[in-house]
């Protein structure tokens, strides 16, 4: 598979952060079943990734924009590009010492994702795509899965039920999917879901309560293999108001139905 330059670099980016997470990652095993706990030892492990992927990206493009999870917005020169960063997608299971977290990188120009990365570093997975060149699990082309009934379908959310309205809107979702599909799923990193899904490993996420950095790096990889992703109102503002709906055309359609039939 050919990489563009830009690719390459947003690779290499979160290749690099991915080595020292998973140096850092044995510790977390460690504190995890200390008395201290891991919480600040995480805190440290982000930031130091962030610096890392900012680091290299800033090298190769000076002038591009940044948005990232922990160190906000800095605003570039040249007007067209922003990388938006999420350094560890799937923080909490990277805290309790659970190999599912990931490196996730979006390129965006004139307000469209055109490149994005997510990289699993424990499952050594590299999900990468660029806009009209497909989406790739490390050198094997992806596709979503062909499923055309809810009942077939495999579904991942992600609810954090802490008593929120959010919250408690997502639970009667829940209650109202579970019943019409195969099952439900919850990893713990939205990245990680959309990559999945890219991947043909489920066949509809939906979520809200999301931050750009969540959205943005699955939501080309899920277009370029195939897929549709719309927020809660079926449009394409999924990245500013921070919700998902995601599938293949049918199981997307009838996701979406079903988020929407509850209020």
């Amino acid at each position: 598979m050919a990489r563009s330059a830009l690719m390459n670099v947003m690779v290499n980016a979160a290749m690099k952060a991915g080595k020292g997470l998973i140096r850092d990652f044995g510790e977390v095993e460690n504190l995890q079943v200390s008395r201290k706990g891991p919480a600040d030892f995480v805190t440290v492990s982000d930031k130091r990734a962030e610096k890392v992927v900012m680091d290299e990206l800033m090298k190769a493009r000076p002038t591009y924009s940044f948005l990232m999870e922990e160190g906000g917005e800095i605003k570039g020169t040249d007007g067209m590009h922003r990388w938006i960063i999420d350094p560890i997608d799937g923080t909490t299971n990277f805290m309790h010492a659970i190999p599912m977290f990931a490196v996730a990188i979006a390129l965006e120009r004139n307000d469209e994702i055109v490149s994005s990365v997510i990289y699993n570093p424990i499952m050594d997975e590299l999900y990468t795509a660029e806009k009209g060149n497909g989406a790739w699990l490390n050198n094997r082309r992806l596709r979503v899965a062909g499923r055309k009934h809810m009942a077939e379908a495999l579904i991942s959310t992600g609810i954090n039920s802490q008593g929120r309205a959010l919250d408690a809107l997502q639970l009667r979702q829940l209650a109202h999917i579970t019943p019409a599909v195969v099952g439900i799923r919850r990893t713990g990193s939205i990245s990680i879901d959309l990559a999945w899904l890219a991947s043909g490993r489920l066949d509809g996420v939906w979520e809200a309560g999301l931050k750009p950095w969540d959205v943005a790096p699955g939501l080309l990889m899920v277009k370029e293999a195939g897929g549709f992703l719309t927020d809660f109102a079926g449009g394409n503002d999924a990245v500013a108001k921070g919700e998902v709906v995601a599938g293949n055309e049918i199981i997307q359609a009838e996701l979406l139905k079903a988020v929407q039939a509850v209020k």
